[in-house]
């Protein structure tokens, strides 16, 4: 099983918007996090960065 953690804008501690993500789904401008134990996390943002083999998500959030 491959779960990864959604960070917001840049891969730093402080900016981590999901641990264990095991689906993501996108619906225009929402990216929607879901984690091991069916938890959603909506984020208003975009998909900037995907690290399959790392299991790390960036999603900018400050884009126009």
């Amino acid at each position: 099983m491959c779960l990864s953690t959604a960070y917001l804008n840049a891969m730093e501690e402080d900016k981590v918007a999901a641990r264990y993500v095991a689906e993501i789904s996108v619906e225009g401008r929402r990216v929607v996090l879901r984690d091991i134990l069916g938890e959603e996390n909506v984020i208003e943002g975009v998909i900037s960065h995907v690290d399959l083999t790392g299991g790390t998500v960036i999603i900018a959030t400050d884009v126009a």
